[in-house]
Order: C-alpha cells, then structure tokens, then sequence
C-alpha cells in the first residue's frame, strides 16, 4: 500500500450504520464490523477520532412536534452518547484503547471533552469516540464532527454514509444520479448537495479540511479508504 495522504482522520458515523439491518437500536453485528475496520486502520498507521450520530434511537429534528426542538435536540444528544458508549465498547473488544469522551458532562459515564485531553489521547494511541455532537441544540453531529475535526487538529474528515460517494440527487430514488469523484467544497454548497448540511460545509471548507465521502456497508470501508482504495468521493477546500 503506498503512503496514507492523511495521519489523523475523524471519523463520522451515523447513528443509522450502527442500526445495520435492524429498524432500530443497535445491530451487534454491525457494530463489531465497524470496531473491527477501525482497528484496522489503526493498525496502518492512523490516528482516529470517531463522532457518532444518534438516529438509530431518535432525531431531534423529526421528532413529535409536541416537543420543543431544543428538548428533541437534547434527547438526541443523550442517542449520541448511548451509541459512542457501545462504539468503544466494541473497539476495546478489537484490541485498541478507546476513550469515550462526551460533549455533556455525564458522570460516571465517560469523560467531560475537552480539546486538550482529546488532542493527549489521541498523541497517546488512544481512539477518541466522541458523542453529544457539540453539546447544544440546532447543531447536526455533522457539523459536531467537523468542529471537532478541526479542533483535533485532524488532516481529514471521513464522512461514512450508506452510499459510495457524493452524487447529485438521492440515487436510491433517480437511477441517472451523477456520482462525483472529487469536487470542492464551494461547489457542494452551490449545488446544495445534501451529504452534509451547509454549516458542516462552512465550517471544514474555513478550516481548509478535506471531507471523504463513501458507503460504510462495503467491509472494511474505513481502512480502505484511509488507503485510498475503494469508491469514494474526495471534497477538497
């Protein structure tokens, strides 16, 4: 394998790529295949951070409109933190040291996050599971993951999703979807492509950060990409 254009990565995954083929919660299966592709790519060398969604258990913006949405956003954040509990559950069971840090201070639970301790974990071979998105409402864990990308001083963000890249329209609905292989991130704002919402975009696009783009159901996605193998698409400032 040649060498890695990226060191240190923070990883995105949805809290739905944790449901695997289970309409919700947690797929046991598909949880130890994702830790199992994140030992991997340590093992080539990476640095990781991984931020973890919640949609599997619940999302603050769909949920019943009898709840206000900053509460919805809250009970979202809790998913978040309940899945990095299980991530790093499954990456110790690969053989790599997680540490689970929160973006909500819980107790007993995990780690407070702080900036500094997640930049000594990962210096120290640790990978960083991240939830609680960025600890306040109105805030996707898409822009979570590249606020804290940026702030981990990461060379990139891999944005797992459950297609092999960034296309112009939902290919699962137009079978003409054009798939790109590398644009920038002006043109995903001007073509208001929906792989990450805009502020995600704004901020890895000031933060010079290159987001790679691809499908997380192929095994071994992770360590693939992180090789530059594979199908996906690469979105560069």
């Amino acid at each position: 394998m040649s060498k890695p254009a990226y060191r240190r990565v923070l990883v995105k995954v949805s809290g739905e790529a944790l449901q695997g083929s289970r309409n919700f919660g947690i797929d046991p299966s598909f949880l130890t295949a994702i830790a199992k592709d994140i030992a991997a790519t340590k093992a080539l060398g990476a640095e990781i951070a991984v931020m973890v969604g919640g949609g599997n258990f619940i999302r603050g913006a769909t949920t019943d409109p009898s709840i206000d949405r900053a509460t919805a956003d809250q009970m979202g954040m809790l998913a978040t933190v309940i899945n990095a509990l299980a991530l790093g559950e499954a990456i110790d069971k690969a053989g790599v040291g997680p540490r689970v840090m929160s973006a909500m201070q819980i107790s007993g639970f995990c780690e407070p996050y702080s900036r500094q301790r997640g930049l000594k974990h990962l210096e120290n071979g640790h990978v960083v599971v991240l939830g609680g998105g960025t600890g306040n409402p109105f805030f996707t864990t898409d822009t979570g993951a590249a606020l804290r990308a940026a702030e981990l001083r990461c060379d990139a963000m891999f944005k797992a999703t459950n297609v092999d890249g960034v296309y112009d329209a939902d290919p699962d609905k137009k079978s003409n979807a054009k798939r790109f292989d590398s644009l920038t991130h002006d043109q995903a704002l001007a073509k208001d492509l929906k792989v990450m919402d805009a502020a995600a975009f704004a901020l890895a696009r000031d933060a010079k950060l290159p987001i790679i783009v691809f499908s997380i159901r192929e095994p071994g996605a992770i360590a693939a990409a992180f090789g530059g193998k594979g199908r996906f698409t690469t979105v560069t400032p």
